[in-house]
C-alpha cells in the first residue's frame, strides 16, 4: 500500500482513496457514542496508537488547539486527520462522514417529533421526566467544563460575573468581549486597564439590569414588533454564532441557540428546546447535533440543514483554512488570555442558562425526584453509554412518576 509521509519522525499516514475515507470517518460517526471524550478516545486508539499515523505528541498539539478553538473538538479533530491523508478535500470527507450518521438520526427524530407530536396522555410524562434529566445533564456539564476552565481565582470571578450580567439580562457579546479582554487586562498586570474595564463592565451590567427591570412585558406592549419568521438565512446565521461562540465544549452551544431560537426569535419553546437536547445525547454524534431540531421546529427539513451548516462550518473551516497557521497563533501568549477569559464567560453564560432553565425543568415532586437521581448518575457513572442511560432512565420514571 502506498503511503504519504506525515513529516512525523517516521510515522507515516496510508494512502486513503476518498470512499474509502469517507466509510472510515461514517463508521467513526455512527458509533461516536458517550460524548467527546470518548469520541476522541476512539480514533485516537485506532489512527494513532495502532496505525501511527502521527506521533502522540504530535495528537496532544493537535488536541490542544481544538481544545482554545470554538466547535466539537473531535469532528475538529477528524477534519485535521483528513486533511493530513488527502489534503482539503479529504478534510471535508472525513468530516461530512463523521458527523452524518447523528444528523440523520436526529433529522429523522425531529420529523417524528413534529409529525406525531408529544402531547399524548402517554408521551407528555415521558418528555417531562427527560427534561428534569437534561437539567441534570447541564449542570453536570458546568460543573465538568468549570473544572477545566477556570483555572485561578480571577477566572472564577470573571465566570461569576459573566453569569451575573448574563441574569441582569446583558446581551453575550458584550458579556465575552469584556470577558476576554479583562482576563488578559489582569493576566499581564495593566491595572489602568483593568480600572476601565470595571467602571465600563459596571455600566454595561446597570444598564442591563434598568433594562430589564423596566420592561414591559411583551402582551401589554403593542408597539413591540413581532419575532421574525425562521427564515433558511436567519437560521444559518443563528447556528454560525453559535458555532463559533462554543468555547469548552457542545454544552456551552446551549445560551446561544436559547438565545436566538427562544428568546429572540420565539421559534421554539423551551419545552421543545429541552427535547432537542435530550435527543441530542442519545445519538452517536457531538451534542451539538441538537441544532439540527432546532433548526427543523423552526425552519422544517431547509431550516434543519441551515442551522446544521451554520454550526459546523467553523469546525470546518478552522482545519481547511490551515491548521498550522493555527497553531503558532495558539502560542500568542495575548490570544492565550483572552481565550481563557472567553472560556469562563462562557462557563458563566451556561450556569445563568441552567438556572433560568430550572424552573422550566423541575416543576413538582417528581421531576425534582427525576433530576437529583440522574444527576447522581451523571456522577457515579462513568461509562461511555451513561448519557443515554440516564436519559432512558428518566423517560422511564417520568412515565410512572408524573400523572398524565
Amino acid at each position: 500500500m502506498s503511503v504519504s509521509s506525515s513529516g512525523d519522525g517516521g510515522f507515516v499516514i496510508p494512502h486513503q482513496p476518498l470512499p474509502a475515507l469517507f466509510l472510515r470517518f461514517l463508521r467513526f460517526g455512527a458509533l461516536a457514542w458517550g460524548g467527546p471524550v470518548a469520541q476522541i478516545a476512539m480514533v485516537k486508539r485506532e489512527l494513532v496508537e495502532e496505525e501511527k499515523w502521527i506521533s502522540p505528541e504530535r495528537f496532544n498539539r493537535a488536541y490542544a488547539v481544538y481544545q482554545l478553538l470554538p466547535g466539537p473538538e473531535a469532528h475538529e479533530l477528524c477534519v485535521y486527520f483528513g486533511t493530513l491523508a488527502r489534503g482539503r478535500l479529504g478534510g471535508l470527507v472525513a468530516g461530512l462522514g463523521f458527523m452524518l450518521p447523528g444528523f440523520v438520526l436526529m433529522f429523522a427524530l425531529s420529523w417524528v417529533y413534529v409529525t406525531y407530536g408529544i402531547s399524548t396522555p402517554q408521551l407528555a410524562p415521558v418528555f417531562a421526566g427527560v427534561q428534569a434529566a437534561v437539567l441534570a445533564l447541564i449542570v453536570r456539564a458546568v460543573h465538568r467544563i468549570a473544572g477545566h476552565a477556570l483555572e485561578d481565582v480571577r477566572l472564577v470571578a470573571i465566570a461569576v460575573l459573566a453569569g451575573g450580567a448574563t441574569l441582569a439580562g446583558a446581551h453575550f457579546a458584550g458579556v465575552l468581549f469584556l470577558a476576554g479582554l479583562g482576563y488578559h487586562a489582569l493576566a499581564t498586570q495593566r491595572r489602568a486597564l483593568v480600572v476601565f474595564l470595571s467602571l465600563v463592565a459596571a455600566a454595561f451590567v446597570a444598564s442591563s439590569l434598568t433594562t430589564l427591570l423596566g420592561e414591559i412585558p411583551e402582551s401589554a406592549d403593542p408597539t413591540r414588533a413581532a419575532p421574525s419568521p425562521a427564515t433558511s438565512t436567519l437560521l444559518f446565521g443563528a447556528g454560525l454564532r453559535t458555532g463559533l461562540l462554543t468555547f469548552g465544549g457542545a454544552y456551552t452551544a446551549i445560551p446561544f441557540l436559547l438565545h436566538d431560537a427562544v428568546e429572540v426569535g420565539a421559534w421554539l419553546t423551551r419545552e421543545q428546546f429541552l427535547d432537542g437536547i435530550a435527543l441530542g445525547g442519545m445519538l452517536p454524534a457531538p451534542l451539538i447535533i441538537f441544532a439540527t431540531f432546532v433548526g427543523y421546529l423552526a425552519g422544517g427539513p431547509l431550516g434543519a440543514l441551515a442551522t446544521t451548516a451554520g454550526v459546523f462550518l467553523p469546525a470546518f473551516g478552522f482545519t481547511l483554512l490551515g491548521h498550522e497557521h493555527l497553531e503558532r497563533l495558539m502560542n500568542h501568549s495575548a490570544l492565550q488570555h483572552a481565550l481563557a477569559g472567553v472560556t469562563a464567560g462562557v462557563v458563566g453564560l451556561i450556569a445563568a442558562t441552567t438556572l433560568q432553565l430550572a424552573p422550566d425543568c423541575v416543576r413538582d415532586v417528581p421531576t425534582a425526584l427525576i433530576f437529583a437521581a440522574s444527576l447522581l448518575a451523571l456522577y457515579r457513572l462513568r461509562a461511555k453509554w451513561s448519557v443515554a442511560a440516564v436519559v432512558l432512565f428518566a423517560a422511564l420514571a417520568g412515565r410512572v412518576l408524573i400523572a398524565s
